[in-house]
């Protein structure tokens, strides 16, 4: 913020741009083509004027996409409840399968693949967009069957496996509304969840395969289920073929029994444009985790648009985004593809089994186009060499996209070198559940710098500011929102307040995202981490990422976590642990170096109070660092809501380092 100005030669600031656009590329992009049906001369205009003319532009993305209603909207947003509870798309009656299934069968889209899925143990299933939508049919039916009704909530604990996109769309077209929940829950998260959300139904699997073994989530689901009252009917999928699973008859039943003798037709139902269709719970820093309410012409509009402007994502390419149902981009993939008429790739096991090749596998195999990955994944499979990255064909790839968590330079190099070859972009990604994608994102117009964005998104009226508001350059400040947009989340499941304390308790007319920015002298942006997680040293501002790009860059260090913990003259000293990437000798001397080498770079006022080796680090299963829990568990705290991790084994990691 102001009082922490970043010398230039300080990450991010300094960094050379390496990569230009290609003008072809750019000729035949979704957004030129779009920019040109309206007139409108280069980026930086249509990014002006998107946020001139909200009105205009949300309305034409609707047309950009081809979002079809049965009833139009008379408005496409309604402003009069305030800029925290707009409402878009005002009298408008669609029902978004309708845009993601139905309008495709009367096409040549019909016979477009729309799903390929693989296995961790090698199965492989590719459903075309009529054999999804005839799926989907049947699945819907059988729901029917059983007493489903509009407004019904269904929770989906399942791996990814085809059953859980089909599950996804029929809940929908049916007018009742998801609630995804991250495989990895234990019966604690699981039962909060559907509680909260008062869910009637829930589909699930026997279990899953994870790392070539047999992961049961059955039971896990049978003991949440104890503390549940509401929940009717459980839906389970044979994934890993344990029939002697206990079934609790007459509320459990098979996959095969519910869709047996179902019809391939079925009436996609009516809903307003505002309608609930997904609540997706997020964690904070406190307190219960937060269900994000989204509706029909709210999060898969903000999925598609990010895709097919942004992302450049053209009809019949492959999107591949590593994630699970339970985080938002599980359902950004579904949403987002579909609508584009893109084939999404589902993976279900672990991206580095059998072997540390198997990501680059997928991309072959499967042809994708757009891949994305977390910072996290590639910091592990760097020690791994290129080999595996140069045994398979990743020609087909036009992008690596990138969300989760803050790079460093030196992976990000490693994509950009031995990935992409340094000719294709890294999109940067940054965003979150309540926005519906992203408020910042790379794309193929503006030149890139490594670990930056080339700036918001069209529509999204975003600024760095510091601490009165202002904005504010070449240095770190507050990432904020000043106008609503159509994928913002429309409040708090029965939490009406939290949701205005969370994101507009600041300033009631500006939304606080929660993360820690900056844009540097040529105009590139960078995400440095949760504001929540800064560290004050002093009056000075330090984001972790800073540090951890310091200390990743050592040979010796294949991951790290930087936290501030009291201090009685600093106000916060810097405490970092670091993940060793092979053994060390003489753990002092590499202690003693690194200090030395934070301290060069940051400067003597921010040298770290401690420095810890563990062997791993907390994180969620899509590879964030949880800062919050590691200084918890520091400084010997309740660490709060844990549901999210990916391993709660890894706390002992922090508890034993030395």
């Amino acid at each position: 913020m102001s009082d922490h100005p970043i010398p230039r030669d300080t990450f991010p600031f300094g960094q050379p741009i390496v990569w230009f656009p290609n003008q072809e590329w750019i000729e035949n992009s979704n957004l030129q083509k779009f920019m040109e049906r309206h007139g409108i001369t280069d980026y930086d205009s249509l990014l002006a004027r998107s946020l001139s003319d909200l009105e205009w532009f949300w309305e034409a993305v609707m047309e950009d996409l081809d979002i079809q209603f049965y009833t139009p909207y008379s408005k496409i947003v309604d402003m009069s409840p305030g800029i925290q509870f707009p409402n878009w798309c005002v009298n408008g009656k669609m029902n978004i399968v309708h845009n993601m299934l139905d309008k495709w069968q009367s096409s040549s889209g019909k016979d477009r693949l729309a799903l390929s899925w693989e296995g961790e143990e090698g199965r492989l299933l590719r459903l075309s967009f009529g054999d999804l939508y005839s799926e989907v049919n049947r699945c819907a039916n059988g729901l029917k069957s059983i007493g489903i009704r509009k407004g019904d909530v269904v929770g989906l604990y399942m791996p990814m496996i085809p059953e859980l996109v089909i599950a996804f769309l029929a809940v929908i077209k049916l007018g009742a509304i998801i609630l995804p929940l991250f495989s990895g829950f234990g019966p604690t998260a699981i039962s909060m969840r559907l509680k909260d959300a008062g869910a009637r139904f829930i589909f699930s699997a026997d279990g899953m395969w994870r790392r070539g073994k047999k992961v049961a989530m059955k039971p896990v689901l049978d003991e949440a289920l104890q503390d549940v009252t509401t929940v009717e009917k459980v839906i389970i999928v044979d994934r890993i073929h344990n029939k002697s699973i206990s079934m609790n008859r007459p509320r459990d039943l098979w996959w095969e029994d519910l869709i047996k003798g179902a019809s391939s037709q079925c009436q996609t139902e009516k809903t307003a444009a505002e309608d609930t269709l997904m609540i997706i719970y997020t964690s904070g820093t406190t307190g219960k985790p937060k269900g994000a309410v989204h509706t029909h012409c709210g999060f898969p509009i903000k999925a598609a648009q990010d895709m097919y402007q942004a992302m450049d994502l053209h009809p019949a390419e492959v999107m591949f985004w590593i994630s699970d149902m339970g985080w938002m981009m599980g359902p950004w993939e579904v949403f987002g593809s579909l609508l584009v008429g893109a084939t999404m790739l589902l993976f279900d096991g672990a991206p580095d089994y059998p072997s540390v090749s198997r990501i680059w596998e997928l991309v072959d195999k499967h042809r994708v186009t757009h891949l994305g990955i977390t910072p996290t994944l590639i910091r592990a499979l760097m020690p791994h060499g290129t080999a595996p990255v140069r045994k398979h064909n990743l020609d087909s790839l036009r992008m690596v996209g990138s969300t989760g968590s803050p790079w460093d330079p030196d992976s990000w190099r490693w994509v950009f070198t031995h990935v992409l070859k340094e000719v294709k972009p890294i999109i940067n990604y940054s965003g979150g559940t309540e926005i519906s994608g992203g408020i910042l994102c790379g794309n193929y117009f503006k030149p890139l710098k490594p670990c930056a964005f080339s700036g918001p998104i069209p529509g999204m009226d975003a600024e760095v500011v510091d601490d009165q508001g202002n904005p504010v350059r070449r240095a770190v400040g507050e990432l904020v929102i000043r106008q609503p947009w159509i994928g913002m989340t429309r409040g708090f499941w029965n939490d009406k307040n939290r949701y205005l304390d969370t994101y507009w308790g600041r300033k009631s007319d500006t939304w606080y995202h929660g993360d820690y920015a900056a844009i540097d002298e040529d105009g590139l942006w960078y995400i440095l981490g949760r504001s929540d997680d800064t560290i004050k040293v002093g009056g000075k501002r330090l984001g972790p990422a800073e540090v951890e790009s310091i200390v990743n860059s050592h040979a010796m260090i294949s991951d790290s976590a930087a936290i501030g913990v009291p201090d009685d003259v600093k106000g916060e000293a810097v405490v970092v642990f670091c993940v060793l990437s092979e053994a060390v000798a003489k753990p002092e001397d590499l202690r003693n170096h690194l200090f030395d080498l934070i301290t060069r770079e940051l400067g003597k006022p921010l040298r770290p109070r401690e420095i810890k080796f563990v062997s791993a680090l907390p994180k969620t299963r899509n590879a964030k660092i949880m800062h919050r829990v590691i200084r918890s568990v520091y400084l010997g705290r309740d660490p709060g809501d844990m549901s999210s991790l990916e391993d709660p084994a890894m706390l002992d990691a922090i508890r034993q380092a030395f």
